[in-house]
């Protein structure tokens, strides 16, 4: 613990480095304080002590250490600081796919950093409506409308013209048998082939069932990332090997489906800074992020990553309130309050 003087020069010097990115002297700090530079100079040798500054070089200043970034974010930080503007998001009447994009891009936007979000897994997804449109004589569109508001379309063409009374039939079976069924839900073939159905409706059922796969790889859990050239700009972070490895962790989407995973254990913002985080590619940044979703359970994860020179109180701001606006759209979309 330190004390209020040692908590307000350390305060101090992480605002001015997060503002000017050179390290702070005890010159700088002076005009702020009412105490002399040699108390100054004493409480800066002090936190330097106990790992919360350090010190580049012997006549420059002091920059804060990850110990010292940790201390600012979990004792420092106002609890909701009401100068950070507000993060609004338009989500009304959108597909939880484009409102997944439009939560990343304006949160790239409003942090200038790198905006990652998860969409929830496909085991929440379930069948809303099942529709069979007969567009010609031999052709059949079929559409599967799920509870996230994806549409899965797939053309059939037959043989010979499609009796009307079957595909009517269809239709209800379809809408009977598997609306509120999940789309990984592994009885979902099973409940489509009823082994009592005639031969000539499961035969035409077993025609249409192409269209539930197609269902099945379009709600796949999918990864939403927008910003990364912000991350590479010069000077965002150091390390170019890691900052490669980043880049393939984007690429490999079930590795960072698995990091957001292990960095959520409730609802509230968590903060990960330089080797707090397991991955070496995000040992020189921070990892600021949310879980989003239902009252009684997550969906998925919204997350910023930078340096660890970022606007914190930006940033956590940001995210709590991209999380939040999420949560009530996706409430709205699965009916749940």
């Amino acid at each position: 613990m330190l004390s209020e003087r040692q908590e307000m020069v350390l305060r101090r010097v992480v605002e001015e480095y997060l503002d000017a990115g050179a390290p702070v002297s005890s010159k700088v700090l002076s005009a702020g304080f009412e105490w002399g530079p040699s108390t100054i100079r004493h409480e800066l040798a002090s936190l330097e002590e106990v790992g919360l500054l350090a010190h580049p070089h012997t006549s420059a200043g002091r920059v804060p250490t990850e110990s010292g970034y940790r201390y600012f974010v979990d004792r420092l930080l106002p609890a909701d600081d009401q100068t950070v503007p507000a993060l609004s998001i338009s989500l009304v009447r959108r597909e939880v796919d484009e409102a997944m994009r439009v939560t990343t891009e304006t949160l790239s936007q409003v942090t200038n950093l790198l905006a990652i979000v998860t969409a929830p897994p496909l085991e929440t997804t379930t069948i809303r409506h099942v529709e069979l449109l007969g567009l010609q004589p031999q052709v059949l569109m079929v559409v599967v409308i799920t509870s996230t508001g994806g549409v899965t379309k797939r053309m059939f063409t037959f043989n010979s013209p499609v009796d009307p009374g079957l595909a009517d039939w269809a239709a209800s079976y379809l809408n009977e048998r598997l609306v509120g069924t999940g789309l990984g839900a592994r009885s979902l073939m099973q409940r489509l082939l009823d082994p009592t159905l005639s031969r000539t409706e499961l035969q035409f059922l077993t025609a249409l069932s192409p269209v539930f796969s197609a269902a099945v790889e379009d709600g796949q859990e999918s990864v939403y990332f927008d910003g990364a050239a912000r991350l590479l700009s010069v000077g965002r972070a150091g390390d170019v090997n890691e900052l490669n490895s980043l880049m393939d962790m984007l690429e490999r989407r079930v590795t960072m489906l698995g990091l957001l995973r292990a960095a959520l254990g409730d609802r509230g913002v968590q903060v990960r800074i330089g080797t707090e985080n397991e991955q070496p590619a995000l040992h020189s940044l921070a990892l600021v992020a949310s879980g989003y979703g239902l009252p009684q359970r997550n969906l998925g994860a919204v997350s910023v990553i930078g340096p660890l020179r970022m606007d914190y109180p930006l940033v956590i701001r940001a995210v709590r309130e991209a999380a939040a606006q999420l949560s009530s759209f996706v409430a709205d979309v699965y009916d749940e309050r």
